[in-house]
């Protein structure tokens, strides 16, 4: 049985990696500043426990590194709210809460396995992403990038810890999503086409809509994460997770409209009018996953439409006031 110590772990993915870990019939402790929503159904289990901290607190991380076999980083600030809105924050928290966390693996010899980003490869138009691809952002005037430079000098620390001998895996994961996703109508945008979708409201396309993003679903993205953990031959590989299907953000608003049922309609709305001046999109983002499939033997299985609908029915069922399909 791993001991297995989860920053973030209250969190969205972090609760399903969770709940992966305990099905495998390992015990998990996950250290998160939220609220217990996304993992109330697993505070019951005896080897299920929520310490309610931050990564922020060297004393706290040094006391749960000591008691842990396997330790995954996934505690940050995320959302494009916040990159515009506190970019202090967003820098604070991932570059100094990493190297915390790192510090307290470093002492105790623990692997770790760091949630990174597609962020990172910035707007870099040589699609599909390798591992090594350059990473092309914009100016630093521009808050969006801020947290691409935090997640980005993250996996830095990362691997100059490699170095003085601590295993640690990196994982860039592309658009992952799911039931337990963020909070509607804030942070990613299928939470935010989700809120719209169950007050049969119009669904905002920033632009034109032809922007593409690879959509992953959570199982898959987990499947994969639980790997990178367990794998000893994935120690110091950087890792691209998600599937290399790509799908404009018109598209997925159209499939989330006709899986969902309701009014809802599509609204085009110019980037400036949501966003302000301190936002810049990125045209394509596509992975290339063959080190995924090489080094975990695995690959993204679940379609769009299959996962969407998932999300769709779970969001439905936890917002009772929403309407239901046509």
């Amino acid at each position: 049985m791993l001991k297995v110590l989860v920053t973030g772990g209250a969190g969205f993915l972090g609760s399903h990696l969770a709940e992966a870990f305990l099905a495998r019939g390992d015990a998990v402790v996950a250290l998160d500043t939220g609220a217990q929503a996304k993992v109330r159904h697993l505070l019951h289990q005896p080897r299920f426990r929520l310490v309610v901290d931050s990564v922020m607190n060297p004393e706290i991380l040094d006391g749960l590194a000591a008691q842990a076999d396997l330790i995954y980083h996934l505690a940050g600030v995320v959302g494009v709210e916040h990159y515009v809105a506190d970019p202090y924050q967003v820098l604070n928290v991932n570059i100094n809460g990493t190297q915390n966390v790192l510090r307290a693996a470093f002492k105790h010899g623990r692997r770790v396995v760091f949630a990174s980003t597609s962020e990172v490869y910035g707007r870099n138009p040589s699609v599909p992403w390798t591992e090594d691809a350059d990473r092309v952002l914009g100016p630093s005037t521009i808050d969006r990038w801020c947290y691409a430079t935090s997640k980005a000098t993250g996996e830095h620390f990362c691997l100059a810890y490699r170095r003085l001998g601590l295993p640690v895996t990196i994982l860039r994961y592309f658009n992952v999503y799911g039931p337990r996703l963020d909070r509607l109508d804030v942070g990613r945008v299928i939470t935010i086409f989700m809120g719209q979708l169950l007050r049969g409201e119009p669904l905002t396309v920033i632009g034109d809509g032809h922007q593409t993003r690879c959509f992953t679903y959570v199982a898959d993205a987990v499947q994969a994460t639980v790997a990178a953990g367990v794998v000893a031959s994935v120690e110091g590989q950087v890792i691209n997770i998600g599937t290399d299907e790509e799908t404009p953000v018109r598209r997925l608003a159209e499939l989330m409209i006709e899986l969902g049922g309701g009014t809802s309609t599509l609204r085009f709305v110019p980037q400036e009018a949501v966003y302000g001046e301190s936002y810049e999109d990125v045209p394509r983002r596509v992975p290339d996953v063959t080190r995924m499939q090489q080094l975990l033997g695995l690959r993204a299985t679940t379609s769009l439409a299959e996962g969407l609908a998932r999300t769709i029915a779970w969001f439905r069922a936890a917002e009772p006031g929403a309407p239901s399909r046509a």
